[in-house]
C-alpha cells in the first residue's frame, strides 16, 4: 500500500516545484546558505502539498480514470490504494505541510493554503471549463514563483519572470490538452469533460500564440530587468529557450508527447541537453561574470 500510496504522490511530478528556485537564483543568493536552506524546505512542503493535491485529484477522477486507456492504471482507480487510506494521506499531507511552512514565513504558508485551495477548486469545478482550466494550471506555476519570494529576502527579483512564467504555463497547459485530445480523439468528452470545449485546431491557434509571445517576453527580460548584467550577456540564454520551446512543439505535434510534461524534461534527450545549457549559461553570467 506504501508503494501505491507513494506513486498516487507522483514524486516525478515534483519536478514542477524547482521554480520555487527562480526567485533564489535570479536574485543571486544561491550562494547564501540561509537563503538556499530555507527555499529548500520550502520545496520539500511544496511537495508535500501538491502531493496532497494529486491524491484528491485522484480521488474525485476515480471513475472517468477507469474508463481512461492509460489512467486506469493508476493505484486509486486500480484499486491498489484504497479511497479511504488516500483520503487520510491526503489531509495528514495537508496539514503537515501547512504547518511546518508557518516556520518558515507567514506569506509562504499563505501561498500554500492558496495553491492547495485553488487546485480543489480546479478539482471540483474549474477542470471542467476551458480555458479557464489552463488558467488555474499557469496560476499554480506562478504561484510556486511567489513562494520561492516569501522565503528569501529578495531585493532586485524581476516581474518580468512572472510574465515569462504565466506564458510558459499556458503553452505547456495548452500543450498538455492537445496531447489528451489527439491521444483520446472522438472519445475525449468521456474521459474529460473540459475537452469538449477543444479542438485541435482551436488549441494549435493558442499554443501559437503562447509560444510566440513567450519567447517575445523572455527576449525582453534579458535585456530590460533590473537586475541582469548590462553588458546584455544574457541574451545568450535566448537560443536555448527558442529550442526547447520548438523541442517540445515537435514532441506534441510530430511524437503525439506532450501529455504529461514532466515526462519530457525526464527522458527527452536534446530537451534535457537544451535546459541544462540554458541553465548553466544563466548561473555563469548571473555569477561569474
Amino acid at each position: 500500500m506504501l508503494t501505491a500510496l507513494l506513486k498516487t504522490m507522483r514524486p516525478r511530478q515534483w519536478t514542477k516545484n524547482i521554480f520555487i528556485f527562480a526567485a533564489l537564483v535570479f536574485d543571486k543568493q544561491l550562494l547564501n546558505v540561509d537563503s538556499f536552506l530555507r527555499t529548500l524546505a520550502g520545496f520539500g512542503l511544496f511537495c508535500l502539498i501538491s502531493s496532497s493535491v494529486y491524491i484528491f485529484n485522484d480521488l474525485a477522477d476515480v471513475e472517468a480514470d477507469r474508463q481512461h486507456p492509460e489512467k486506469k492504471n493508476r493505484p486509486i482507480a486500480s484499486g491498489k490504494l484504497s479511497v479511504s487510506a488516500a483520503r487520510i494521506a491526503g489531509v495528514v499531507l495537508v496539514i503537515v505541510a501547512i504547518g511546518l511552512a508557518f516556520f518558515l514565513t507567514r506569506g509562504f504558508e499563505t501561498v500554500l493554503a492558496l495553491y492547495f485551495l485553488i487546485n480543489m477548486a480546479y478539482s471540483k469545478w474549474l477542470k471542467h471549463v476551458p480555458i479557464l482550466d489552463v488558467l488555474v494550471i499557469a496560476a499554480g506555476f506562478v504561484l510556486r514563483v511567489h513562494a520561492g519570494v516569501t522565503l528569501i529576502q529578495v531585493e532586485r527579483f524581476s516581474p518580468w519572470l512572472y510574465v515569462v512564467m504565466t506564458l510558459l504555463a499556458l503553452f505547456l497547459g495548452f500543450g498538455k490538452r492537445r496531447a489528451e485530445l489527439a491521444l483520446l480523439a472522438t472519445g475525449a468528452g468521456s474521459h474529460r469533460k473540459v475537452l469538449d470545449g477543444y479542438t485541435l485546431p482551436l488549441l494549435d491557434q493558442y499554443i501559437m500564440i503562447v509560444s510566440g509571445t513567450t519567447i517575445v517576453a523572455y527576449s525582453l527580460y534579458t535585456f530590460s530587468a533590473p537586475n541582469v548584467p548590462e553588458n546584455h550577456s544574457m541574451m545568450l540564454t535566448i537560443p536555448f529557450m527558442v529550442y526547447a520551446i520548438f523541442r517540445y512543439l515537435y514532441l506534441i505535434e510530430v511524437k503525439h508527447a506532450g501529455g504529461a510534461p514532466e515526462e519530457i524534461l525526464l527522458s527527452d534527450r536534446p530537451f534535457q541537453i537544451a535546459m541544462f545549457l540554458w541553465g548553466t549559461l544563466v548561473l555563469v553570467i548571473f555569477y561569474l561574470s
